[in-house]
């Protein structure tokens, strides 16, 4: 048996916010371009962002979407799911973050963002623009941050996929904070 046939709801791709629930990710990508629509002179940022928590007999991951116009709100959604065990290597635990992270981000691939950008497209003159990121739960200070030993080897895997820009903490507020808040409670397995 392979790990990732061992992660609870991994082949179920499904999503949340406060307001709905078993938001496929077609739903989360109809909701993300009416969001952009209704404001489409707007910056925006994109960002997919995973954080993770070691809870008694799992370790509960969370995936973040986030839509954010720049200083005038955001659309943002989450999914869970856990690996059966405690993970107890950073290394693994920042490893399958950024995998579930490349893994949704593989649905938005250039066809959906060119989407996203053509209903910015006649605004582009008028300040418009789209950034793209992955979010890495990980910084780059040694004595603050355990993970600063990895981020290169996340940032290189980000960067390899090429349509996505890797942010670190501490811009990285999708996955260490949005993504944070759904990790604290323990998951039913």
């Amino acid at each position: 048996m392979t790990m990732m046939s061992t992660i609870s709801g991994c082949d179920e791709l499904s999503f949340q916010n406060l307001s709905e629930n078993n938001l496929s990710l077609d739903d989360v990508y109809e909701r993300i371009l009416r969001f952009i629509s209704m404001d489409p002179k707007g910056s925006y940022h994109f960002v997919i962002g995973t954080d993770s928590q070691v809870h008694r007999g799992h370790t509960k991951f969370v995936t973040g979407i986030v839509i954010h116009r720049i200083g005038r709100g955001a659309w943002a959604c989450y999914r869970q799911l856990a690996v059966p065990r405690q993970l107890t290597s950073i290394r693994e635990k920042l490893t399958l973050e950024t995998s579930f992270s490349q893994r949704v981000a593989g649905y938005f691939d250039a066809c959906a963002v060119n989407r996203m950008e053509d209903l910015l497209l006649p605004y582009i003159y008028q300040g418009a623009m789209l950034e793209t990121f992955i979010d890495i739960d990980a910084g780059t200070e040694p004595v603050v941050n355990k993970t600063a030993l990895y981020v290169q080897e996340m940032v290189d895997r980000v960067e390899a996929m090429g349509m996505y820009a890797p942010r670190v903490k501490p811009e990285a507020c999708v996955a260490s904070s949005y993504a944070n808040r759904f990790t604290k409670h323990r998951m039913v397995l």
